[in-house]
């Protein structure tokens, strides 16, 4: 294998270890060379010293906890091999420029100091596209679900599919060319490591909405998002989800106000078939 393949392959074992002993005899011991050899080579083929990208990674890592989690900071500071509270926050503090206590209680999520994953290969960026869209009136049904961070993405592919069929399944008319959904997650008030995702299944259509038992009417917030389509298998969305949050926000240097994502699909290529087509809409705050 060539060197790029090498440091292709180290990089996905990286991503998945974040949270495990990573001394550079060790990372080497798995690339199969001396520390000092794959140190000069992982900065020829990505342009970054690798010692620092772990630490920029597992910050980015913590960073996530931080928002979604009720965790203790110490917690997560030991999660991510730092020795100290004390410690992390001064790493915290250089590639976010504020405290980890500060980087929760913020209103709005700013994507500053998140490092994205080098990804090597046949790789392209979702293309964003700012919009601005009105309030708009929904119909639909609101859920709840809790899950740890480790399982938000499985779990949310298999509640998103089992809540669509359990909105659409007594419909009495033809599906609506558009239908909506939408996400929001925010900390388990009873547990500290678990995450609280609302989903909502909804639609436009007010007649269509008659022939559905128990919908609520629902004001979708108008306001300024960044959007991105997806067209592939419907097991590929959540995937394209992490890259939108992990890669693309911060590589715009976007920040996320508060509201909910929406998913736009559009049958019925979104609900009948194996592949789906859908836009996905992350509300945003525009820099001043």
């Amino acid at each position: 294998m060539d060197q790029a393949g090498i440091i292709r392959d180290l990089l996905v074992w990286l991503e998945s270890h974040l949270d495990q002993p990573l001394s550079l005899d060790n990372v080497a011991h798995k690339a199969g060379y001396s520390k000092w050899h794959l140190q000069r080579m992982f900065k020829n083929i990505t342009g970054h010293a690798i010692g620092a990208y772990i630490r920029s990674r597992r910050l980015s890592k913590a960073a996530v906890a931080l928002r979604l989690t009720g965790r203790p900071i110490l917690d997560i500071a030991l999660q991510y091999r730092f020795d100290s509270q004390q410690t992390f926050t001064r790493a915290f503090k250089k590639q976010f420029t504020q405290t980890p206590a500060s980087y929760r209680r913020a209103l709005d999520w700013s994507s500053f100091g998140l490092r994205p994953p080098i990804r090597m290969g046949a790789f392209s960026m979702p293309q964003p596209t700012m919009v601005n869209l009105p309030e708009i009136k929904l119909y639909g049904h609101t859920q709840c679900y809790t899950c740890t961070l480790e399982q938000i993405s499985n779990h949310r592919a298999e509640m998103r599919k089992h809540f669509w069929q359990q909105f659409l399944h007594n419909a009495k008319s033809n599906i609506p060319d558009v239908v909506y959904g939408l996400h929001q997650v925010r900390s388990s008030m009873d547990k500290e490591d678990e995450q609280e995702i609302l989903y909502t299944t909804a639609i436009a259509d007010d007649h269509f909405a008659k022939t559905l038992d128990s919908v609520e009417v629902i004001t979708l917030q108008g306001g300024d998002y960044v959007q991105f389509s997806y067209d592939g298998l419907k097991e590929g969305l959540q995937d394209f989800i992490l890259v939108l949050y992990s890669t693309c926000m911060p590589t715009l240097n976007l920040t996320r106000r508060s509201g909910q994502d929406i998913e736009r699909f559009y049958t019925p290529q979104g609900l009948t078939t194996a592949d789906i087509r859908c836009d996905y809409l992350i509300p945003i705050r525009k820099s001043a």
